[in-house]
Protein backbone atom coordinates (compact mmCIF):
# COMPACT_ATOMS: atom_id res chain seq x y z
CA UNK A 1 0.00 0.00 0.00
CA UNK A 2 1.14 3.54 -0.74
CA UNK A 3 0.64 7.13 0.35
CA UNK A 4 0.12 9.76 -2.35
CA UNK A 5 1.75 12.93 -1.01
CA UNK A 6 0.97 16.20 -2.81
CA UNK A 7 3.00 19.05 -1.31
CA UNK A 8 5.71 21.59 -1.92
CA UNK A 9 9.33 20.57 -2.41
CA UNK A 10 12.59 22.34 -1.57
CA UNK A 11 16.04 21.39 -2.81
CA UNK A 12 17.75 22.59 0.36
CA UNK A 13 16.36 21.91 3.79
CA UNK A 14 13.13 20.32 4.93
CA UNK A 15 9.59 21.47 4.15
CA UNK A 16 6.62 19.89 2.42
CA UNK A 17 7.53 16.66 0.67
CA UNK A 18 11.16 17.19 1.65
CA UNK A 19 10.07 16.85 5.29
CA UNK A 20 7.45 14.13 4.74
CA UNK A 21 8.63 11.61 2.16
CA UNK A 22 11.74 10.23 3.85
CA UNK A 23 10.07 9.89 7.28
CA UNK A 24 7.14 8.03 5.72
CA UNK A 25 9.54 5.75 3.85
CA UNK A 26 11.63 5.22 6.97
CA UNK A 27 8.46 4.16 8.77
CA UNK A 28 7.70 1.56 6.11
CA UNK A 29 5.49 3.26 3.53
CA UNK A 30 5.75 3.44 -0.22
CA UNK A 31 5.29 7.11 -1.14
CA UNK A 32 4.23 8.60 -4.45
CA UNK A 33 5.32 12.22 -4.26
CA UNK A 34 3.81 14.99 -6.38
CA UNK A 35 5.36 18.41 -5.90
CA UNK A 36 3.16 21.50 -6.07
CA UNK A 37 6.12 23.90 -6.14
CA UNK A 38 9.83 23.42 -6.71
CA UNK A 39 11.87 25.93 -4.68
CA UNK A 40 15.55 26.19 -3.88
CA UNK A 41 14.74 26.59 -0.17
CA UNK A 42 11.74 27.40 2.00
CA UNK A 43 10.42 30.95 1.97
CA UNK A 44 11.36 31.63 5.59
CA UNK A 45 14.84 32.54 4.33
CA UNK A 46 13.37 35.62 2.69
CA UNK A 47 14.77 34.85 -0.76
CA UNK A 48 14.36 31.74 -2.89
CA UNK A 49 14.31 30.58 -6.49
CA UNK A 50 11.97 28.25 -8.30
CA UNK A 51 8.44 28.03 -9.55
CA UNK A 52 4.94 26.77 -8.89
CA UNK A 53 4.25 23.61 -10.87
CA UNK A 54 0.53 24.26 -11.29
CA UNK A 55 -2.68 22.28 -11.32
CA UNK A 56 -2.02 20.88 -14.80
CA UNK A 57 1.08 19.07 -13.54
CA UNK A 58 -0.72 17.61 -10.53
CA UNK A 59 -3.63 16.44 -12.68
CA UNK A 60 -1.35 14.93 -15.33
CA UNK A 61 0.74 12.98 -12.82
CA UNK A 62 -2.34 11.60 -11.07
CA UNK A 63 -3.76 10.63 -14.47
CA UNK A 64 -0.52 8.79 -15.21
CA UNK A 65 -0.78 6.87 -11.95
CA UNK A 66 -4.37 5.98 -12.77
CA UNK A 67 -3.37 4.75 -16.22
CA UNK A 68 -0.89 2.40 -14.58
CA UNK A 69 -3.70 0.94 -12.48
CA UNK A 70 -1.90 1.58 -9.19
CA UNK A 71 -4.40 3.85 -7.42
CA UNK A 72 -6.09 0.74 -6.02
CA UNK A 73 -2.96 0.41 -3.83
CA UNK A 74 -3.36 3.88 -2.31
CA UNK A 75 -4.09 3.83 1.43
CA UNK A 76 -3.99 7.60 1.95
CA UNK A 77 -3.77 10.92 0.14
CA UNK A 78 -1.72 13.53 1.99
CA UNK A 79 -1.81 17.17 0.94
CA UNK A 80 0.08 20.22 2.18
CA UNK A 81 1.18 23.53 0.66
CA UNK A 82 -0.59 23.94 -2.66
CA UNK A 83 0.47 27.24 -4.17
CA UNK A 84 -2.89 28.33 -5.56
CA UNK A 85 -6.59 27.44 -5.51
CA UNK A 86 -6.43 25.62 -8.86
CA UNK A 87 -4.01 23.11 -7.34
CA UNK A 88 -6.41 22.72 -4.44
CA UNK A 89 -9.22 21.79 -6.80
CA UNK A 90 -6.94 19.32 -8.58
CA UNK A 91 -6.23 17.73 -5.20
CA UNK A 92 -9.96 17.48 -4.51
CA UNK A 93 -10.44 15.75 -7.85
CA UNK A 94 -7.59 13.43 -6.92
CA UNK A 95 -9.20 12.50 -3.61
CA UNK A 96 -12.49 11.73 -5.32
CA UNK A 97 -10.73 9.62 -7.95
CA UNK A 98 -8.71 7.68 -5.37
CA UNK A 99 -11.86 6.94 -3.40
CA UNK A 100 -13.41 5.32 -6.46
CA UNK A 101 -10.35 3.07 -6.83
CA UNK A 102 -9.56 2.47 -3.16
CA UNK A 103 -12.71 3.20 -1.11
CA UNK A 104 -10.90 2.80 2.22
CA UNK A 105 -8.23 5.40 1.46
CA UNK A 106 -7.92 8.27 3.95
CA UNK A 107 -7.52 11.90 2.99
CA UNK A 108 -5.15 13.70 5.36
CA UNK A 109 -5.18 17.47 4.76
CA UNK A 110 -2.56 19.75 6.25
CA UNK A 111 -4.14 23.19 5.63
CA UNK A 112 -0.85 25.04 5.21
CA UNK A 113 -1.51 28.77 5.36
CA UNK A 114 0.76 30.37 7.93
CA UNK A 115 1.68 30.53 11.59
CA UNK A 116 1.50 32.84 14.58
CA UNK A 117 4.98 34.31 14.03
CA UNK A 118 4.63 34.97 10.29
CA UNK A 119 0.91 35.34 9.69
CA UNK A 120 -0.51 34.21 6.35
CA UNK A 121 2.08 33.33 3.72
CA UNK A 122 -0.19 31.93 1.01
CA UNK A 123 -2.16 33.58 -1.79
CA UNK A 124 -5.43 35.30 -0.78
CA UNK A 125 -7.64 32.62 -2.35
CA UNK A 126 -6.16 29.76 -0.31
CA UNK A 127 -7.96 30.27 3.05
CA UNK A 128 -11.38 30.35 1.39
CA UNK A 129 -10.83 27.16 -0.60
CA UNK A 130 -9.75 25.38 2.56
CA UNK A 131 -12.70 26.68 4.57
CA UNK A 132 -15.38 26.24 1.95
CA UNK A 133 -14.32 23.27 -0.17
CA UNK A 134 -11.32 21.18 0.84
CA UNK A 135 -11.87 20.39 4.51
CA UNK A 136 -15.28 18.94 3.70
CA UNK A 137 -13.47 16.05 1.99
CA UNK A 138 -10.86 15.48 4.69
CA UNK A 139 -10.87 12.51 7.04
CA UNK A 140 -7.93 13.88 9.00
CA UNK A 141 -7.17 17.61 9.30
CA UNK A 142 -3.92 18.89 10.83
CA UNK A 143 -3.89 22.67 11.34
CA UNK A 144 -1.49 24.48 13.61
CA UNK A 145 -3.06 26.89 16.10
CA UNK A 146 -2.91 29.85 13.72
CA UNK A 147 -4.57 27.82 10.96
CA UNK A 148 -7.20 26.56 13.41
CA UNK A 149 -8.15 30.18 14.02
CA UNK A 150 -8.14 31.08 10.32
CA UNK A 151 -10.42 28.15 9.50
CA UNK A 152 -12.90 28.89 12.29
CA UNK A 153 -12.63 32.63 12.88
CA UNK A 154 -12.21 31.92 16.60
CA UNK A 155 -9.60 32.99 19.11
CA UNK A 156 -8.20 29.87 20.75
CA UNK A 157 -6.17 31.39 23.56
CA UNK A 158 -7.80 29.10 26.14
CA UNK A 159 -8.40 25.38 25.86
CA UNK A 160 -12.19 25.66 26.06
CA UNK A 161 -12.21 27.90 22.99
CA UNK A 162 -9.77 25.61 21.20
CA UNK A 163 -12.08 22.63 21.77
CA UNK A 164 -15.04 24.60 20.44
CA UNK A 165 -13.03 25.49 17.33
CA UNK A 166 -12.12 21.83 16.84
CA UNK A 167 -15.78 20.83 17.21
CA UNK A 168 -16.67 23.38 14.53
CA UNK A 169 -14.21 21.70 12.16
CA UNK A 170 -15.68 18.27 12.94
CA UNK A 171 -19.10 19.63 12.00
CA UNK A 172 -17.72 20.57 8.58
CA UNK A 173 -16.45 17.08 7.80
CA UNK A 174 -13.12 15.89 9.26
CA UNK A 175 -13.60 13.07 11.75
CA UNK A 176 -10.10 13.52 13.21
CA UNK A 177 -8.48 16.89 13.94
CA UNK A 178 -4.87 17.16 15.05
CA UNK A 179 -3.67 20.59 16.18
CA UNK A 180 0.06 20.29 15.57
CA UNK A 181 1.10 23.06 17.94
CA UNK A 182 -0.93 24.75 20.65
CA UNK A 183 -0.01 27.37 23.23
CA UNK A 184 -2.66 28.27 25.76
CA UNK A 185 -2.68 31.99 26.49
CA UNK A 186 -0.63 32.48 23.32
CA UNK A 187 -1.01 36.27 23.33
CA UNK A 188 0.78 36.76 26.64
CA UNK A 189 4.44 37.70 26.76
CA UNK A 190 7.37 35.93 28.36
CA UNK A 191 9.08 32.55 28.03
CA UNK A 192 7.11 29.31 27.93
CA UNK A 193 8.08 25.95 29.33
CA UNK A 194 5.88 23.74 27.16
CA UNK A 195 4.00 23.41 23.90
CA UNK A 196 1.02 21.14 23.30
CA UNK A 197 -0.52 18.96 20.65
CA UNK A 198 -4.26 18.30 20.62
CA UNK A 199 -6.12 15.52 18.85
CA UNK A 200 -9.85 14.93 18.63
CA UNK A 201 -12.13 12.34 17.12
CA UNK A 202 -15.24 14.18 18.28
CA UNK A 203 -16.18 11.84 21.10
CA UNK A 204 -12.70 11.94 22.62
CA UNK A 205 -10.04 14.65 22.80
CA UNK A 206 -6.47 14.32 24.06
CA UNK A 207 -3.81 16.85 24.99
CA UNK A 208 -0.11 16.25 25.34
CA UNK A 209 2.66 18.52 26.70
CA UNK A 210 6.29 18.64 25.65
CA UNK A 211 9.00 21.07 26.74
CA UNK A 212 9.25 24.00 24.33
CA UNK A 213 12.85 24.24 23.18
CA UNK A 214 14.19 27.83 23.09
CA UNK A 215 15.05 28.09 19.39
CA UNK A 216 16.38 31.46 18.23
CA UNK A 217 14.05 31.29 15.21
CA UNK A 218 11.11 29.23 14.03
CA UNK A 219 12.03 25.90 12.44
CA UNK A 220 10.16 25.39 9.16
CA UNK A 221 8.79 22.00 8.21
CA UNK A 222 7.94 20.80 11.70
CA UNK A 223 4.22 20.82 10.94
CA UNK A 224 4.77 18.92 7.69
CA UNK A 225 6.84 16.36 9.58
CA UNK A 226 4.28 16.07 12.38
CA UNK A 227 1.44 15.47 9.95
CA UNK A 228 3.38 12.77 8.09
CA UNK A 229 4.38 10.92 11.27
CA UNK A 230 0.88 11.12 12.74
CA UNK A 231 -0.65 9.80 9.52
CA UNK A 232 1.77 6.89 9.59
CA UNK A 233 1.08 6.11 13.24
CA UNK A 234 -2.68 6.38 12.80
CA UNK A 235 -2.59 4.02 9.82
CA UNK A 236 -0.57 1.65 11.98
CA UNK A 237 -2.63 1.81 15.18
CA UNK A 238 -6.09 3.09 14.25
CA UNK A 239 -6.08 4.82 17.64
CA UNK A 240 -5.74 8.58 18.03
CA UNK A 241 -4.23 8.47 21.53
CA UNK A 242 -1.52 5.98 20.63
CA UNK A 243 -0.82 7.83 17.39
CA UNK A 244 -0.50 11.12 19.28
CA UNK A 245 1.87 9.73 21.90
CA UNK A 246 4.10 7.99 19.38
CA UNK A 247 4.14 11.02 17.09
CA UNK A 248 4.97 13.41 19.90
CA UNK A 249 7.88 11.27 21.02
CA UNK A 250 9.37 11.14 17.52
CA UNK A 251 8.88 14.84 16.79
CA UNK A 252 10.34 15.91 20.11
CA UNK A 253 13.38 13.69 19.54
CA UNK A 254 14.03 15.26 16.14
CA UNK A 255 13.41 18.78 17.44
CA UNK A 256 15.77 18.19 20.36
CA UNK A 257 18.47 16.93 17.99
CA UNK A 258 17.92 20.00 15.82
CA UNK A 259 18.24 22.32 18.82
CA UNK A 260 21.38 20.61 20.09
CA UNK A 261 22.95 20.86 16.63
CA UNK A 262 22.20 24.62 16.49
CA UNK A 263 20.64 23.92 13.08
CA UNK A 264 18.18 26.09 11.21
CA UNK A 265 16.90 22.97 9.42
CA UNK A 266 15.31 19.88 10.91
CA UNK A 267 17.85 17.14 11.61
CA UNK A 268 15.63 14.47 10.09
CA UNK A 269 18.46 12.37 8.68
CA UNK A 270 20.80 12.58 11.66
CA UNK A 271 17.96 11.79 14.07
CA UNK A 272 16.08 9.31 11.88
CA UNK A 273 16.10 6.59 14.55
CA UNK A 274 13.66 8.77 16.48
CA UNK A 275 11.02 7.93 13.86
CA UNK A 276 10.81 4.25 14.71
CA UNK A 277 12.49 4.11 18.12
CA UNK A 278 11.98 7.42 19.91
CA UNK A 279 14.25 8.03 22.87
CA UNK A 280 11.60 9.83 24.93
CA UNK A 281 7.98 9.10 25.75
CA UNK A 282 5.03 11.37 26.53
CA UNK A 283 1.59 10.60 27.92
CA UNK A 284 -1.59 12.10 26.51
CA UNK A 285 -4.34 13.28 28.88
CA UNK A 286 -8.00 12.98 27.96
CA UNK A 287 -9.90 16.27 28.17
Amino acid sequence: MAILSIQSHVCYGYAGNSAAVFPLQRMGHTVWAINTVEFSNHTGYGTWRGTELGAEMTTALVQGLDEQGVLTDCEAVLSGYMGNAAVGRSIMDTVRLVRTKAPGALYCCDPVMGDIDRGLYVKPDIPDIFKNEIIVLADLLTPNQFELEVLTGMDTGDITAARKAIDLLHARGPRIVLVTSYREGKNTTGPRDHIDLLVSAGSETYRIHTPELPFDMAISGSGDLTTAVFLSRYLETGDIRSALELTTASIYGIMEATFNAHSRELCIIAAQNELNHPSRSFNAVRL
